[in-house]
């Protein structure tokens, strides 16, 4: 063998050997970065599963709040009082239980019941309503007490619609004008057992 093919070969073999050297150094960069991404991506789910088991944990302490909440809540409001609705075997006499009431809730704020009627039935209103319909006069202070009494007493009594005017009256500046009140009212009765 001549020194030229030495040279050659050796020249080879040193290309070869750089060659080798530059996969195996890719290969092993390669490995590398997929050990990485698995670190990371192991790293991410074990936050992810720290999170939500922390979120877990808060939504059980939440529901057991909840559920201590509710349950005074339902002891403390379990029953309506007993005059929450009339008591009367017929509508009528229903009907004018609710007028009596009416009327000395009208009279202990100082204001006018003009007339009280029976308002029309509802026609898909299938419930043992009764419905009224008062006109009445009272400044707008008396008004206001008249409907926290109407809305928060007892028997209850929804007010359906309310609709006022300023009455007629000589003077202009009045504080507190006489008001014309017309208000469609509803309560609920139960029948009385005989």
């Amino acid at each position: 063998m001549s020194s030229l093919a030495r040279k050659q070969r050796l020249a080879w073999k040193q290309l070869l050997d750089r060659q080798q050297a530059l996969a195996v150094g890719g290969f092993c960069g390669v490995l590398l970065l997929c050990a990485i991404a698995i670190v990371v991506a192991w790293e991410s789910r074990a936050d992810a599963w720290a999170s939500l088991a922390e979120q877990v944990d808060q939504l059980r302490s939440l529901e057991a709040r909840t559920r201590s909440v509710a349950g005074r809540q339902t002891t403390r409001t379990a029953k309506a009082p007993e005059r929450a609705v009339l008591d009367a075997p017929t509508n009528g006499l229903a009907t004018a239980e609710l007028q009596a009431y009416l009327a000395q809730l009208v009279a202990d704020q100082h204001a006018s019941l003009v007339s009280s009627g029976v308002a029309a039935a509802d026609r898909n209103d299938k419930s043992d309503a009764v419905r009224l319909q008062i006109a009445l006069t009272a400044t707008l202070p008396a008004l206001q007490a008249l409907l926290y009494r109407l809305e928060s007493g007892v028997p209850y009594v929804l007010v359906d619609s309310l609709s006022m005017h300023a009455g007629e009256s000589g003077e202009r500046a009045t504080p507190n004008p006489i008001l014309k009140v017309n208000l469609n009212l509803r309560a609920f009765w139960q029948r009385k057992a005989s």
